[in-house]
């Protein structure tokens, strides 16, 4: 396996860690979303809301911060693969767009870290 998809793992499995102790109840890591190549990371329930978490793992800030990598294209594509998820698994919960952000022993987790764009697939 590449490093990079080793330490990709690593991070999703400290962010399970991290959202668990939290008191989250995970409910899918890595769910593809049928017909597309689009992934979630991880989904979750936060109480009565449910919640998709992309998780970025980095070794530095060399290449800047790792939620510099969410931009409108992977918005785009998390918004589609979520209302995917809703539809297949008939949720009628509020939605919340989480990120956790991970370089070294740090993460960092920003709640409601962007809307889906109103043009994304209902």
């Amino acid at each position: 396996m590449a490093e990079h998809n080793i330490l990709g793992e690593d991070g999703e499995q400290r962010a399970v860690d991290y959202l668990e102790h939290a008191g989250y109840t995970i409910l899918h890591r890595n769910w593809k979303a049928p017909k597309s190549r689009h992934e979630l990371d991880i989904v979750a329930l936060d109480r009565h809301r449910l919640v998709v978490v992309e998780v970025k793992t980095r070794t530095s800030r060399d290449y800047g911060e790792p939620f510099d990598a969410v931009d409108w294209r992977k918005i785009r594509a998390l918004s589609n693969a979520a209302n995917s998820y809703v539809r297949t698994y008939r949720i009628d919960l509020p939605l919340r767009f989480d990120i956790i952000g991970i370089v070294g022993d740090e993460l960092q987790h920003i709640k409601s870290a962007f809307l889906p764009p109103p043009n994304s697939r209902r």
